[in-house]
């Protein structure tokens, strides 16, 4: 019998898992794939966002996105778009249920259980294909998994010991190859476009300083060249903070604090030349925006848009 056993909600930085249903089978078979879900959970932030795992009888298929991966084990037998529609689901529930902050600040194993309540009506539904078939269209995740087919895990990829297959660079249909990184691209939260414009407003301060400097050494030599690097100095470092908050890259935190850094030593430097208030605001908004890097991930504002009007349809779907 083709059937759904048993789903997982995990936040895929650190594999913690917020959320899982409470019935598991007790099935030799089924006690086995409880490992692999706790393997994979491990690796997930080094995955595609949508993958499957065979074992035996059994698949494991999850997907991933905005931090948080949505994991299920069904029969072997059981059809994909049903499995892939089954998560999609899950992730617009907890979507619009819960906020980012929360789960990203989440310690505790499990903290939200309660949402369990959701898997298990959603679970019975799809156990039960009479009840779906007038109740959601399957035509947009057919055609979605035909475009872009999940990823298929290896068991020897599984197993890798150290992160060998850590890139896992995929190939999917009609996409090309893409990085696992970048497929975890964030929406913007609002104290990070806080942020965001708050780091070019102090480049763009600092700029408009660096070509009045430039001006004052032109019509006189009394200006310090050295006040010129700073000020453009300090431009160059709150736009490489405005590059980390949107954009992946390795070492992202030691660069985020080196960047303050710069643009505390700038500062330090142009003392002479900006009132206490101005200093503070320059190493506020750079201390500000350092916090969010470390805070969040990178975040797209395009894939925001994308994320919150992929949504907006289940939110007026009856069930």
């Amino acid at each position: 019998m083709s059937m759904i056993l048993s789903a997982s909600v995990i936040r895929v930085r650190d594999g913690l898992p917020l959320s899982a249903s409470t019935d598991y089978e007790q099935g030799t078979g089924v006690q086995e794939c409880r490992k692999y879900f706790k393997m994979l959970s491990k690796k997930l932030a080094q995955l595609p966002d949508r993958c499957t795992l065979k074992t035996g009888h059994y698949n494991i298929n999850f997907i991933s996105s905005l931090g948080v991966s949505y994991m299920m084990l069904c029969t072997e037998n059981y059809p994909n778009v049903l499995a892939f529609s089954f998560l999609d689901e899950l992730q617009k529930e907890f979507i619009t249920t819960y906020n980012m902050m929360k789960t990203n600040t989440a310690v505790r194993p499990y903290c939200f259980i309660e949402f369990d309540n959701f898997i298990q009506r959603t679970k019975q539904r799809y156990n039960n294909p009479r009840s779906l078939s007038t109740k959601i269209n399957l035509s947009d995740m057919q055609m979605e998994i035909k475009l872009r087919p999940p990823y298929q895990i290896s068991m020897c990829e599984l197993g890798s010991a150290n992160g060998v297959t850590s890139a896992f660079s995929v190939d999917y249909k009609g996409a090309g190859k893409i990085s696992s990184a970048h497929q975890r691209l964030e929406p913007a939260t609002l104290s990070a476009i806080v942020a965001f414009i708050l780091s070019l407003l102090c480049g763009a301060l600092n700029l408009i300083r660096g070509f009045h400097a430039i001006e004052s050494l032109l019509q006189s030599d009394g200006e310090d060249f050295n006040y010129i690097v700073a000020f453009f100095l300090g431009t160059a470092a709150c736009l490489y903070q405005c590059y980390l908050l949107v954009y992946y890259t390795g070492w992202r935190n030691v660069k985020s604090f080196l960047t303050f850094g710069l643009i505390c030593l700038c500062n330090m430097y142009l003392y002479e030349l900006r009132n206490l208030w101005q200093l503070f605001f320059h190493v506020t908004v750079g201390a500000f925006v350092t916090l969010q890097i470390w805070l969040s991930y990178p975040f797209c504002f395009k894939s925001a848009w994308h994320a919150w009007e992929h949504i907006v349809p289940v939110r007026q779907t009856s069930y």
